[in-house]
């Protein structure tokens, strides 16, 4: 889907109980190259079936490609961007486009060596990908982006155990806990 990760989750259920530590030998002595399990949390019943439903936000890394930074003094335009109070765009929906105000979907985004940093609204009910804040960004810049301009790295992804008047984010893994 065009964006490399390092917090990668997924849900699996099991007949018995295992000591998590076997878990990560026996799924990393077949899995792909380059891809392995840094960690297996047994998470409570009830708590698993919706441990992925409880997706609220995830951390993203954009780094401009060599060549491909755009004239934009990110140290200072990347705070005045996360300070605006409003940051409309048209966004696609299945069957129209509509103009949605997107700020209050973007969590945190701070100006990197050669890229941003963000935390973003992710999951079934406010999902804010990378590519579209980059995209307004840009263009309250005032600078439009080559194509592949940029790499995108999903770093981590969050659950939301606060309130709705409190957000209160944990990694996922953090809803389980070790088997021994």
């Amino acid at each position: 889907v065009g964006t490399t990760s390092l917090g990668e989750y997924f849900d699996m259920e099991l007949t018995d109980t295992v000591p998590t530590k076997e878990i990560e030998e026996r799924l990393n002595a077949v899995m792909a190259d380059g891809v392995s399990v840094c960690s297996a949390r047994q998470v409570e019943d009830g708590k698993a079936s919706t441990a992925m439903s409880l997706v609220a936000a995830a951390d993203y890394s954009v780094q401009f490609r060599e060549g491909k930074m755009p004239e934009i003094d990110l140290e200072t335009k990347v705070p005045e961007f996360f300070a605006l109070p409003q940051i409309e765009i048209m966004r696609k929906t299945k069957r129209s486009e509509k103009l949605t105000d997107i700020r209050p979907w973007i969590y945190d985004m701070k100006a990197k060596k050669s890229g941003v940093w963000m935390q973003l609204s992710t999951g079934s009910v406010s999902n804010l990908k990378p590519e579209l804040v980059m995209e307004a960004f840009c263009k309250w810049c005032g600078v439009e982006l080559p194509p592949f301009a940029y790499t995108i790295l999903r770093e981590e992804v969050y659950a939301d155990i606060g309130t709705e008047e409190e957000r209160k984010l944990v990694p996922l893994e953090a809803l389980g806990e070790e088997v021994e």
